[in-house]
């Protein structure tokens, strides 16, 4: 697996087209991220939905919302804030509309858009899902690390997501500074 497979095409031989493939040590670290990338969402989609019935993109979207003052998000920033593309929260937005929880209408302003708005019933069921949700995370992400190796997971994380999508990076930074700023004045 860390070899490759041969090559039989007639390729100048003194060209090497061939990928550098996986060291044992890099082989290991990427079938733990995978299996990481397999288990864990899945642990916590499975809670959301046994406990709501939503899954952890539906249950995003509502907790985005809820961060902004007027639970109101235009529908493509809540895609990014959201990690999903503008079709997939289409179909989720409609999903949590038909339970209520959201409304989707016409935008204000210059520009023609649409946004979602977190109803009051959508947050008293994003307040009521909130506490199990975060037992779950606790459960398979933060618990079983120290300080040391959840701020180590945290910046080898950054490092992947950038790499992978450097202007998510940005957003990602953004958005955990203001949702921080944002509880410690609620604490404070």
């Amino acid at each position: 697996m860390t070899d490759g497979p041969s090559s039989t095409s007639s390729v100048d031989s003194s060209v090497d087209t061939s990928p550098a493939w996986l060291s044992p040590d890099q082989l290991r670290a990427w079938v733990t991220m995978a299996a990481f990338l397999e288990t864990v969402p899945s642990a916590i989609d499975n809670q959301l939905k046994r406990d709501t019935g939503v899954n952890r993109f539906e249950y995003t979207m509502l907790a985005m919302l809820s961060e902004d003052p007027d639970h109101t998000l235009v529908m493509s920033d809540l895609a990014s804030v959201a990690f999903g593309s503008l079709s997939r929260l289409s179909h989720a937005a409609s999903r949590l509309e038909q339970r209520g929880w959201v409304e989707r209408c016409a935008g204000s302003g210059g520009r023609r858009h649409n946004v979602v708005r977190l109803t009051d019933e959508g947050h008293a069921a994003l307040v009521e899902a909130a506490p199990g949700h975060v037992a779950e995370v606790r459960r398979v992400v933060v618990d079983p690390l120290d300080d040391h190796e959840l701020a180590t997971l945290r910046s080898l994380l950054a490092k992947m997501i950038s790499a992978a999508d450097p202007e998510l990076g940005a957003v990602l930074d953004d958005l955990v500074e203001n949702v921080a700023a944002r509880n410690a004045a609620a604490d404070g």
